[in-house]
């Protein structure tokens, strides 16, 4: 069993609930819910929320550690909301906001149209995009996605990178 799952996990201002298979955090920033696994016990009481195994079996050993993980995520998230920056670099690259839609111009023959998500806010400054968002996973997860569309490539460092990576640069051609 994890060991961060042992401990009870302190839930602060926010306002946490089981019913019914699912786990319901509530705080300043929002509202996340989660589907609880059936193998794993969810139980909030006042000194904090304690996950526990169900069984004996491996997966639910595995899964107290996932869901503390998750848990306390969650309760993090909704006292302050989770973000994520990247930034375009190369002649010619922009990214317009329009409506619910990011359109990237990255050197490709056409536009690259990415859908946002419901829960994911996204603030644009001239090649700068930051998205915010409580649930951790979204804000991840569409940065990965944006991400994927031009990553940066080794010898001019163009492309979209996050605002802390370090992109490894390669020497080019020597001349004779």
């Amino acid at each position: 069993m994890s060991r961060l799952a042992k401990k009870p996990i302190g839930i602060g201002k926010t306002a946490v609930s089981v019913a019914g298979g699912t786990l319901t955090v509530k705080g300043t920033k929002g509202t996340l819910t989660k589907r609880v696994h059936p193998s794993v016990d969810v139980v909030v009481a006042e000194d904090g929320v304690m996950i526990t195994p169900k069984d004996r079996s491996r997966l639910a050993k595995a899964l107290t550690g996932t869901f503390a993980s998750h848990v306390k995520n969650m309760v993090q998230g909704v006292e302050t909301p989770y973000a994520k920056k990247l930034i375009l670099e190369g002649v010619g690259y922009r990214v317009e906001l329009h409506g619910k839609e990011l359109v990237l111009t990255v050197g490709f023959s056409h536009a690259v149209s990415l859908a946002i998500p419901e829960d994911v806010t996204v603030v644009v400054e001239k090649n700068n995009i930051t998205f915010t968002s409580p649930n951790k996973e979204s804000v991840g997860q569409f940065a990965a996605n944006v991400r994927r569309v031009k990553p940066p490539e080794p010898y001019l460092g163009k492309g979209i990178h996050y605002d802390d990576e370090v992109i490894r640069r390669k020497q080019g051609k020597k001349a004779v």
